[in-house]
Protein backbone atom coordinates (compact mmCIF):
# COMPACT_ATOMS: atom_id res chain seq x y z
CA UNK A 1 0.00 0.00 0.00
CA UNK A 2 1.19 3.47 -1.16
CA UNK A 3 0.46 5.94 2.09
CA UNK A 4 1.20 9.82 1.50
CA UNK A 5 0.70 12.68 4.01
CA UNK A 6 -1.08 15.74 2.45
CA UNK A 7 -0.52 19.20 3.24
CA UNK A 8 -2.66 18.79 6.42
CA UNK A 9 -0.56 15.37 7.56
CA UNK A 10 -3.25 14.39 9.66
CA UNK A 11 -5.17 13.68 6.45
CA UNK A 12 -3.69 10.70 4.64
CA UNK A 13 -4.36 9.38 1.08
CA UNK A 14 -3.98 5.77 0.58
CA UNK A 15 -3.64 3.46 -2.66
CA UNK A 16 -3.94 0.13 -1.75
CA UNK A 17 -1.88 -2.92 -4.26
CA UNK A 18 -3.88 -4.17 -6.98
CA UNK A 19 -2.74 -7.72 -8.18
CA UNK A 20 -3.87 -8.08 -11.68
CA UNK A 21 -4.18 -10.28 -14.93
CA UNK A 22 -6.53 -11.29 -17.75
CA UNK A 23 -9.05 -11.92 -15.38
CA UNK A 24 -9.45 -8.24 -13.57
CA UNK A 25 -7.68 -7.50 -10.30
CA UNK A 26 -8.10 -8.32 -6.91
CA UNK A 27 -6.58 -5.91 -3.87
CA UNK A 28 -6.90 -5.72 0.12
CA UNK A 29 -8.59 -2.76 0.51
CA UNK A 30 -8.70 -2.52 3.78
CA UNK A 31 -6.14 -4.27 6.51
CA UNK A 32 -6.64 -3.16 10.22
CA UNK A 33 -2.74 -3.31 10.95
CA UNK A 34 -1.46 -1.83 7.90
CA UNK A 35 -3.91 1.02 8.84
CA UNK A 36 -2.58 1.06 12.59
CA UNK A 37 0.92 1.36 11.16
CA UNK A 38 0.61 3.88 8.76
CA UNK A 39 -1.74 5.86 9.66
CA UNK A 40 -2.73 5.22 13.32
CA UNK A 41 -4.95 2.77 15.42
CA UNK A 42 -8.73 3.58 14.44
CA UNK A 43 -11.84 0.90 14.89
CA UNK A 44 -14.66 1.15 11.80
CA UNK A 45 -18.16 0.24 13.15
CA UNK A 46 -19.82 1.73 9.83
CA UNK A 47 -19.53 1.32 6.52
CA UNK A 48 -21.64 3.38 4.25
CA UNK A 49 -22.54 3.73 0.92
CA UNK A 50 -23.88 6.54 -1.76
CA UNK A 51 -24.75 6.76 -5.06
CA UNK A 52 -24.57 10.42 -6.81
CA UNK A 53 -26.03 10.21 -10.19
CA UNK A 54 -25.48 13.46 -11.79
CA UNK A 55 -21.56 15.18 -12.34
CA UNK A 56 -21.61 18.40 -9.74
CA UNK A 57 -23.48 16.80 -6.83
CA UNK A 58 -21.79 17.97 -3.69
CA UNK A 59 -22.69 16.34 -0.57
CA UNK A 60 -21.12 17.99 2.59
CA UNK A 61 -19.30 19.85 4.02
CA UNK A 62 -20.23 17.27 7.17
CA UNK A 63 -19.17 16.14 10.39
CA UNK A 64 -20.13 14.88 13.87
CA UNK A 65 -19.37 16.90 17.30
CA UNK A 66 -18.44 14.86 20.16
CA UNK A 67 -19.17 12.44 21.79
CA UNK A 68 -20.16 10.74 18.02
CA UNK A 69 -17.21 12.31 16.32
CA UNK A 70 -16.46 10.69 12.98
CA UNK A 71 -13.31 9.01 11.05
CA UNK A 72 -14.04 8.41 7.40
CA UNK A 73 -11.98 6.62 5.14
CA UNK A 74 -13.53 7.42 1.74
CA UNK A 75 -13.22 5.25 -1.67
CA UNK A 76 -14.98 5.57 -5.20
CA UNK A 77 -16.75 2.15 -5.71
CA UNK A 78 -17.80 3.16 -9.11
CA UNK A 79 -16.77 6.80 -11.17
CA UNK A 80 -14.93 10.08 -9.59
CA UNK A 81 -14.93 12.47 -7.11
CA UNK A 82 -13.17 15.46 -6.16
CA UNK A 83 -12.41 15.06 -1.91
CA UNK A 84 -12.45 17.77 0.55
CA UNK A 85 -11.26 17.97 4.21
CA UNK A 86 -11.43 20.90 6.40
CA UNK A 87 -9.39 21.26 9.47
CA UNK A 88 -12.34 23.16 12.08
CA UNK A 89 -9.77 22.13 15.21
CA UNK A 90 -9.77 25.41 17.24
CA UNK A 91 -6.03 26.07 17.58
CA UNK A 92 -4.56 23.93 14.71
CA UNK A 93 -1.84 25.37 12.22
CA UNK A 94 -3.79 24.32 9.43
CA UNK A 95 -7.45 25.78 11.01
CA UNK A 96 -9.87 26.74 8.01
CA UNK A 97 -7.17 25.17 5.55
CA UNK A 98 -8.64 22.16 3.30
CA UNK A 99 -7.49 19.58 1.24
CA UNK A 100 -8.14 17.81 -1.67
CA UNK A 101 -7.90 14.56 -3.67
CA UNK A 102 -9.42 13.08 -6.59
CA UNK A 103 -10.56 9.43 -5.78
CA UNK A 104 -11.56 6.90 -8.80
CA UNK A 105 -13.17 3.36 -8.94
CA UNK A 106 -10.02 3.62 -11.83
CA UNK A 107 -7.31 3.65 -8.82
CA UNK A 108 -8.92 3.07 -5.99
CA UNK A 109 -7.47 5.73 -4.10
CA UNK A 110 -8.59 6.35 -0.18
CA UNK A 111 -8.84 9.23 1.55
CA UNK A 112 -8.48 9.04 5.62
CA UNK A 113 -10.07 11.67 7.02
CA UNK A 114 -10.34 12.18 11.07
CA UNK A 115 -11.87 13.61 13.66
CA UNK A 116 -11.80 17.28 13.50
CA UNK A 117 -12.22 18.02 10.22
CA UNK A 118 -15.78 18.84 7.90
CA UNK A 119 -15.76 16.43 5.08
CA UNK A 120 -17.27 16.84 1.31
CA UNK A 121 -16.96 15.77 -2.03
CA UNK A 122 -18.31 16.69 -5.41
CA UNK A 123 -18.92 13.93 -8.28
CA UNK A 124 -16.65 14.47 -11.59
CA UNK A 125 -18.39 11.57 -13.22
CA UNK A 126 -22.03 9.95 -13.53
CA UNK A 127 -23.13 7.49 -11.38
CA UNK A 128 -20.63 7.79 -8.80
CA UNK A 129 -20.64 5.36 -6.04
CA UNK A 130 -18.75 6.03 -2.93
CA UNK A 131 -18.18 4.09 -0.15
CA UNK A 132 -17.04 5.16 3.08
CA UNK A 133 -16.10 3.59 6.36
CA UNK A 134 -16.60 5.26 10.00
CA UNK A 135 -15.34 5.65 13.74
CA UNK A 136 -18.71 6.28 15.24
CA UNK A 137 -22.19 5.74 14.84
CA UNK A 138 -24.37 8.73 12.64
CA UNK A 139 -26.13 10.51 15.62
CA UNK A 140 -28.98 13.46 14.64
CA UNK A 141 -28.05 14.70 17.35
CA UNK A 142 -24.42 15.60 16.78
CA UNK A 143 -24.46 15.90 12.98
CA UNK A 144 -22.95 19.22 11.80
CA UNK A 145 -21.59 21.32 8.58
CA UNK A 146 -19.61 23.64 6.83
CA UNK A 147 -20.89 25.66 3.47
CA UNK A 148 -19.25 23.76 1.17
CA UNK A 149 -18.65 27.51 -1.15
CA UNK A 150 -17.36 29.81 1.90
CA UNK A 151 -15.15 32.00 -0.18
CA UNK A 152 -12.66 31.88 2.80
CA UNK A 153 -12.04 28.33 2.56
CA UNK A 154 -10.71 28.85 -1.23
CA UNK A 155 -11.58 25.14 -2.67
CA UNK A 156 -11.04 24.70 -6.18
CA UNK A 157 -14.78 23.19 -6.25
CA UNK A 158 -14.97 21.93 -9.91
CA UNK A 159 -18.32 22.91 -10.15
CA UNK A 160 -19.65 26.81 -10.39
CA UNK A 161 -22.11 27.26 -7.61
CA UNK A 162 -25.06 28.08 -9.50
CA UNK A 163 -24.40 24.58 -10.72
CA UNK A 164 -24.06 22.55 -8.08
CA UNK A 165 -26.53 20.03 -7.00
CA UNK A 166 -26.86 20.24 -3.24
CA UNK A 167 -29.64 18.73 -0.36
CA UNK A 168 -31.71 21.49 1.03
CA UNK A 169 -29.54 21.08 4.72
CA UNK A 170 -26.29 21.56 2.37
CA UNK A 171 -27.55 25.05 0.98
CA UNK A 172 -27.95 26.00 4.55
CA UNK A 173 -24.53 25.64 6.39
CA UNK A 174 -23.20 28.08 8.51
CA UNK A 175 -19.73 29.71 6.91
CA UNK A 176 -16.43 28.90 8.43
CA UNK A 177 -16.09 32.17 10.55
CA UNK A 178 -20.24 31.59 12.09
CA UNK A 179 -18.63 28.06 13.35
CA UNK A 180 -18.45 27.42 17.29
CA UNK A 181 -15.58 25.69 18.77
CA UNK A 182 -16.39 22.76 18.02
CA UNK A 183 -12.58 20.31 18.37
CA UNK A 184 -9.82 21.55 19.52
CA UNK A 185 -6.24 20.72 18.48
CA UNK A 186 -4.08 18.89 20.25
CA UNK A 187 -0.36 18.48 18.87
CA UNK A 188 0.16 14.93 18.76
CA UNK A 189 -3.40 14.38 17.92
Amino acid sequence: MQVTKLDIPDVVLLRPTRHGDARGYFVESFNARTFAREVGDAVFVQDNEALSAQVGTVRGLHYQRRPSAQGKLVRALRGAIFDVAVDIRTGSPTFGRHVSATLTAETGDQLWVPPGFAHGYCTIEPDSIIAYKVTDFYSAADDGGLAWDDPALDIPWPVAPGAALLSDKDRRQPRLAELPAIFTYEAGQ
